[in-house]
């Protein structure tokens, strides 16, 4: 492209120089939409992704490169996990000749599922992550999965003659990877901590299973948010992070909310 340009004798006015002495945190592109493929659970699945891209411009310097970015996003062809975005989060760097700058992409993935008593297999979506940035000279990189489970209150247990009110929650895990961790194990931190995973195929007698399950397992939306914080320090491979859990109220027309972050 450079050599076309040059042979043409087209101006490349981005490389030219800025005199207004402002230099840019970020500038980029947003929600470009473009293939993924990630390894969940050992194996390679293909998905798309809405990507942000951007770096730091210097003061002197005009404008950044845009086209580049999307010429970067073209060049993965391997699946993505912690260390290979770290690696080429630099090469995009490289390539825009920049020394900052920052990788988004959010995409849908998947785990098939077994149900619990009568072991038909489906498979739910999960909402994922990924975030690469690099800042004075230091690089992070950050995964993050939204899990769909249940939560069953434990005030209208207590009260309640029969029943309890129940609804869906979401629980969001946003964690700065010290060793790999798969998407799968992930999403586990935050099923083990509901009052019950959910699954998107089911008979009658897990729907039972699940419903009793649930009952007995009760959880605020403090609960939550505590256990799965909880199994998260307990791992070594586990740096800073952040979890957030929503729960949709069935009895309200408004959502409990609760958040714990460390680092």
């Amino acid at each position: 492209m450079t050599n076309l340009t040059d042979a043409l004798h087209i101006p490349d006015t981005q490389s030219a120089r800025d005199e207004r002495h402002l230099p840019i945190q970020r500038v980029g592109v947003k929600d470009v939409r473009y293939p993924l493929t990630l390894r969940v659970a050992g194996v390679a699945q293909h998905t798309a992704a809405s990507w942000d891209l951007d770096v730091a411009l210097p003061a002197e310097q005009k404008g950044t490169h845009m086209s580049r970015f999307v010429a970067w996003l073209d060049t993965l062809d391997a699946p993505l996990d912690a260390e290979a975005l770290r690696q080429q989060l630099a090469r995009m760097l490289h390539l825009l000749g920049a020394t900052e700058g920052r990788v988004e992409a959010r995409f849908a993935f998947f785990v098939r599922k077994r149900a619990p008593v009568s072991g038909v297999q489906s498979l739910l979506d999960y909402q994922g992550r990924w975030i690469g940035e690099t800042r004075g000279g230091s690089t992070r990189i950050w995964s993050e999965v939204g899990v769909p489970v249940k939560s069953l209150c434990p005030c209208s247990k207590e009260i309640a003659d029969y029943g309890a009110h129940n609804q869906r929650s979401l629980v969001t895990i946003r964690v700065e990877q010290r060793q790999p961790i798969d998407w799968h194990e992930l999403v586990r931190f935050a099923e083990d901590a509901a009052s019950s995973e959910i699954w998107p195929l089911l008979k009658r007698p897990d729907e039972k299973w699940i419903t009793e399950h649930a009952y007995e397992n009760p959880k605020f939306v403090e609960d939550l948010v505590r256990d799965v914080a909880l199994r998260l320090n307990a791992d070594a491979r586990v740096g800073a992070y952040a979890v957030d859990v929503e729960n949709f109220e069935s009895i309200h027309n408004h959502s409990a909310f609760a958040r714990i972050e460390r680092g």
